[in-house]
């Protein structure tokens, strides 16, 4: 990292406790293309989440937006009060899981919401606690590698289970040829091995490869009309979001607190969400060290216990104001990559990790959720937006668990805890894979088990071979 002795300066701003605000146009420049960006991605990713809390957590379009709209700005926070050098975004890896918790396990829309907001105070706890005390770096440096996989592979099982069976009637049979359409573009765009080959050879392919989740949506955008699953009701207006009616409905100071049995419920979960956290602040951090060396002119303060205090009073905040979990993350790994590497082109390009984070959250996010004409055209892709999200999360998630992994116990033991995770209480699931861990590996790595095994027996033999 770049430091005060190479004559790396950090971007001012506004210090409050072990927090930095930096006033967006005043510490930090607009970057128009991270403003244009966070307007057309993060503000469609940001709603996916509408059609399932209108189909399942009763709410209406308007009070749906309005949670996604609370949402999005408590992601904006992080780099704007909080200081943090982060792109936000969601804890996606347990989304699934946490989809399968709530909806399998609650029927009304208030035992959901409780549910949700067990889960986000759970969280905010474990990040205070584990965060002050230095607990969270020594429990992950403890956690087993197949242990790790195995909660990783969980998310991927529970994300194609909810796609392909759990809400299959609702969106995927009900718009196959676009949903498919939309995953297939993006699968293509950014795990395809051919297709990175192309890119290296054609600007305009590594133009549209960066783009993210934007060319499925543009696609399902077309091909949906075509075939008859997408009709555009486009009004034209200002929207005003509902807060008042979308409070009564969804905060716990409205609708009560949740059950001592929801929260001791929520306790797996909010564990496994953490370990996936950790590892995207993690992945983060790397990501910026990286680029630094590129940038020695602008020192990047890294705290790791600052940002648990951030994330622990963002997900507190949002178990009040919109419990939605886990909608409050640390890395939003795909934004935070493209935006980290314009910035390691030079103060030409950008001037501040800080300026293009927080164009491309706190200028671009926002404007969409008030405007009538871009929500209604929006609104008949939702469904494929969340069908999208969780497809690219099983698959990537998928991916990371397997590189994990290189013995074939452990594959075995991660494949027994993801299933468990996936189709069993996340307390059930996190026991089967402590106890598959511990009983077929040994609470270590496995190479380092039969490498430990091999020398014992050798020693056998040799003293067999003496006497």
């Amino acid at each position: 990292m770049a430091n005060a002795d190479s004559g790396a300066t950090e971007r001012a701003g506004w210090r409050w406790g072990p927090f930095t605000f930096r006033l967006p146009f005043w510490h930090t420049r607009l970057c128009w293309p991270e403003f244009l960006q966070g307007t057309a991605l993060a503000s469609a990713t940001g709603l996916a989440l509408v059609p399932m809390m209108t189909a399942h957590f009763g709410l209406s379009f308007e009070e749906a937006v309005t949670m996604s709209l609370i949402s999005g700005f408590l992601l904006g926070t992080a780099p704007i009060l909080f200081g943090e050098p982060y792109a936000p975004g969601w804890v996606t890896p347990a989304l699934p899981l946490v989809l399968s918790f709530v909806l399998g396990g609650y029927d009304t829309p208030v035992e959901r919401f409780q549910a949700m907001a067990a889960l986000a105070m759970t969280l905010s706890t474990m990040l205070f606690v584990l965060g002050a005390t230095g607990l969270g770096k020594r429990f992950m440096a403890w956690l087993p590698d197949a242990l790790k996989a195995g909660l990783i592979l969980g998310a991927a099982i529970a994300a194609f289970k909810r796609v392909f069976i759990d809400d299959a009637p609702d969106y995927l049979l009900a718009q196959p040829i676009a949903t498919i359409a939309a995953c297939a573009v993006c699968l293509i765009f950014i795990f395809s091995i051919p297709f990175r080959l192309l890119k290296t050879r054609f600007r305009a392919l590594r133009v549209l490869g960066s783009l993210g989740l934007l060319p499925g949506f543009l696609v399902a955008a077309i091909v949906g009309p075509l075939v008859g699953e997408v009709q555009y009701d486009i009004q034209w207006g200002i929207l005003i979001p509902p807060f008042a009616e979308t409070w009564a409905k969804v905060s716990p100071l409205a609708i009560g607190w949740p059950s001592w049995e929801m929260f001791l419920a929520a306790v797996p979960l909010a564990l496994v969400t953490y370990i996936i956290l950790f590892g995207d602040l993690v992945a983060g951090n790397e990501i910026i060290r990286d680029a630094n060396t590129d940038r020695p002119d602008e020192h990047i303060d890294i705290d790791t216990t600052r940002t648990h205090w951030s994330l622990g009073i963002r997900n507190a905040v949002m178990a009040i104001a919109a419990p939605f979990f886990p909608t409050q993350g640390s890395v939003w790994t795909g934004v935070h990559v493209a935006i980290v590497q314009r910035w390691r082109q030079g103060p030409r390009t950008m001037d501040s990790l800080h300026s293009g984070i927080a164009s491309y959250y706190f200028m671009g996010l926002p404007f969409v959720f008030f405007l009538l004409p871009l929500l209604t055209g929006l609104k008949p892709l939702m469904g494929i937006a969340l069908s999208l999200t969780l497809v690219l999360t099983g698959f990537a998630c998928a991916y990371v668990a397997m590189a994990i992994v290189r013995h074939p116990t452990e594959r075995g033991v991660a494949l027994l805890t993801g299933a468990a995770l996936a189709f069993f209480e996340p307390w059930q699931g996190l026991l089967v894979g402590l106890i598959a861990t511990f009983t077929l590996i040994g609470g270590r790595s496995a190479d380092e088990a039969e490498e430990r095994v091999g020398a014992i027996e050798r020693r056998m033999w040799e003293e067999r071979g003496r006497e």
